[in-house]
């Protein structure tokens, strides 16, 4: 689940649909000669230049792995472009100033196509790795991880699959329909402003890498005393001759309530700055309602259960509903309430979706009207040929792209060819939903898509036809398929949004966004063996994501009959309130600001407290900042929490990574 940032002070978050001339004023829509003769600057402005790639793969490399350990961590990731533009601003303005100005900093269309890099490698291939290949290690009756060719193979395939469908689309969506794509025209603006706003944007990017360094340093204290021993070292000399330094794992160390003398676990506060970041990156409707349900999980409904489980001891045929763990050293209450949150997850967003008919029905006709009048009409000069990917790419990708992805599922999983085939195929569709919803919301519905690709291929590839192991795995793959094609899929679209609109070359913004595909996918498969190179590592993150995949995976399959009835009771009263949330905010507009979010829900009951709880406390800060200085929030917020995200993030994922290198040359 991706959390993007907003733009900059003043940026517009529901634009009219309308493209700005070159000299920055707002026009009405334009068509493609009017915008060719009146925007386009691709041919006069350097744009996909090497030194815009490098930055991008850098950058974008580095984002990369924060976003997977993010996501490991919480089960969300950040929006990477925004960070991006700042880091590569500031960076080569700092090369600027330093060179006496013989250094030419990256010019508008460079930093697009950058941020088209940077954006691919940095979110675009993280989530299969962090959420498909962990839900199949979860899910393995002997925890391992797939080879690293398949994960390889399926990491690129799938983002490169998105990458190519957005071909089309971007006529239609952008071109032609001129849909607002608010966080593409958000980032236009955001870029528009680095290069007009002097001293504040300066002062945006110095705070971002002020905050980004403020971030790696909470991140050396918080790290564990014997994970190094040089930093154990200082940790122990700085306690005898100072003052102490470290910051414990929680506090407090048995956590905020025991139940029967056992602690329960992550019920504490976890010092650190990158989930603090996140949650003022969030807002406060849905992290507080991820505090409400996980305050009752913890202070209400898991003592109810440990007092039921107590009374029923030794009772014939109970379930146990909150056994001890650990060798009967704590209570994970987590391990029970996964299913009631994953139910409602599963069901709001299928509710969502469900009201949400216009905008699908409106992609099938649009989509339909497109291939009629290709068929039906004769081809008028296409004044932007010379710069719009051609149709041919599109088949010179998806072809060999689509047979890899079906030869993969059979080679790897065990797929029947056709099951892969269709897997593929609804690639398409959904990625089209996805890419409208986009363009016309600002809200991206992987989530939702994946857990219909879940329930389709339960009934497509169901345990008595494959066997229950085999209906799991092409359980996760179908949904990982759709997902990461979507997504990438999405998150090209609303780059070139951002081009289309700063006058850019959408051929050569293709391009880069293709580069970081693979940028992507070189720097996060390493990091993943690193972060991850057993199980008892995986065991060490929530990777909630993944877990609500398994879940569902697990009910759609048959799992529900081995669950204590209390959970069972949790599932349908989830199922109930999934439904309901969506209903009411549908019917009464009014009431959404006080409604909880059902999504907020459904994640307190899924996501460690300690993370809910930095999130609350990040939105609340942000809620008191922008009351209390708003013009300052305005500047500052998002720059800030994207360096905490970042910088403390990176720290962590890093310090994993290099105790991974060293045990192996042991």
């Amino acid at each position: 689940m991706q959390f993007e940032p907003p733009a900059a002070a003043g940026a517009p978050r529901r634009p009219d649909d309308a493209a700005p001339r070159a000299g920055g004023t707002v026009t009405a829509p334009l068509d493609d000669g009017q915008w060719l003769a009146s925007v386009y600057r691709g041919d006069v402005m350097p744009q996909l230049t090497l030194r815009a790639l490098l930055t991008g793969a850098c950058i974008g490399a580095f984002l990369a792995v924060a976003n997977l350990y993010m996501t490991m961590k919480v089960g969300l990731s950040f929006g990477v472009a925004l960070s991006a533009c700042l880091l590569s601003y500031f960076t080569w303005s700092a090369l600027h100033a330093a060179s006496g100005g013989r250094v030419r900093g990256l010019s508008l269309l460079e930093n697009n196509c950058m941020q088209s890099t940077a954006s691919a490698a940095g979110f675009s291939t993280g989530s299969t790795l962090s959420v498909t290949f962990a839900a199949l290690m979860i899910l393995d009756p002997q925890h391992r991880s797939q080879p690293a060719w398949v994960i390889a193979a399926f990491t690129f395939t799938t983002a490169a699959m998105g990458v190519f469908l957005a071909i089309p689309m971007k006529r239609l969506l952008i071109n032609q329909e001129q849909l607002p794509f608010p966080s593409g025209t958000a980032a236009a603006t955001t870029l528009r402003n680095l290069y007009e706003g002097g001293r504040n944007t300066w002062r945006q990017a110095t705070a971002m890498l002020g905050a980004l360094l403020g971030g790696v340093a909470v991140g050396i204290l918080t790290t564990a005393e014997d994970q190094f021993a040089a930093l154990g070292r200082f940790f122990a000399w700085m306690r005898e001759h100072a003052f102490e330094v470290h910051l414990p794992g929680q506090l407090p160390a048995q956590g905020f309530l025991t139940l029967a003398g056992r602690p329960q676990l992550t019920f504490a506060f976890e010092p650190g700055v990158a989930v603090v970041g996140l949650g003022m990156l969030v807002g406060p409707r849905v992290a507080l309602s991820m505090l409400a349900s996980a305050l009752a999980l913890f202070l209400i409904v898991a003592p109810a259960l440990q007092a039921m489980d107590l009374a029923h001891a030794g009772a014939a045929g109970y379930v146990v509903s909150l056994p001890a763990v650990g060798g009967g050293a704590f209570y994970h209450p987590l391990r029970w309430a996964v299913w009631a949150g994953a139910a409602l997850l599963l069901s709001a967003s299928l509710t969502s979706l469900a009201l949400h008919w216009p905008t699908i029905l409106r992609s099938i006709v649009s989509a339909r009207r497109q291939i009629g009048a290709l068929r039906d009409a004769p081809a008028p000069p296409d004044p932007l040929a010379a710069i719009e990917v051609p149709g041919s790419w599109m088949v010179a990708g998806l072809i060999p792209i689509g047979v890899m992805m079906v030869v993969l599922q059979v080679v790897a999983f065990g797929t029947a060819w056709w099951v892969g085939a269709m897997a593929v195929l609804l690639c398409f569709f959904l990625s089209f939903v996805v890419a409208r919803a986009a363009a016309e919301t600002d809200l991206v519905p992987q989530g939702p898509l994946g857990k219909l690709m879940q329930l389709m291929f339960a009934l497509i590839s169901p345990p008595a036809l494959v066997g229950a192991q085999a209906s799991l795995t092409h359980n996760v793959m179908a949904a990982g398929i759709a997902v990461n094609s979507a997504g990438a899929a999405a998150d090209l679209l609303v780059d070139l949004k951002a081009g289309y609109l700063l006058g850019g070359n959408p051929r050569k913004q293709f391009l880069a966004q293709f580069a970081g595909v693979f940028v992507g996918t070189l720097v996060c498969v390493p990091a993943w063996f690193l972060l991850v190179p057993d199980f008892a590592a995986l065991d060490r993150y929530a990777v909630p994501a993944a877990q609500i995949w398994v879940a569902t995976a697990r009910a759609l399959t048959g799992g529900l009959q081995n669950l204590p009835s209390s959970a069972l009771l949790a599932v349908v009263l989830g199922v109930g309130l999934g439904m309901l949330l969506p209903l009411l905010e549908r019917a009464a507009p009014r009431l959404r600001p006080y409604l909880p979010s059902a999504m907020g829900l459904g994640m307190g009951w899924v996501v460690p407290f300690t993370a809910t709880l930095s999130l609350a406390i990040g939105s609340v800060l942000a809620v008191a900042w922008r009351r209390g200085a708003p013009g300052a929030e305005a500047r500052y917020r998002v720059p800030v929490a994207a360096g905490l995200v970042a910088g403390d993030s990176l720290l962590h994922a890093g310090l994993a990574m290099l105790a991974t290198l060293l045990g192996m040359l042991r």
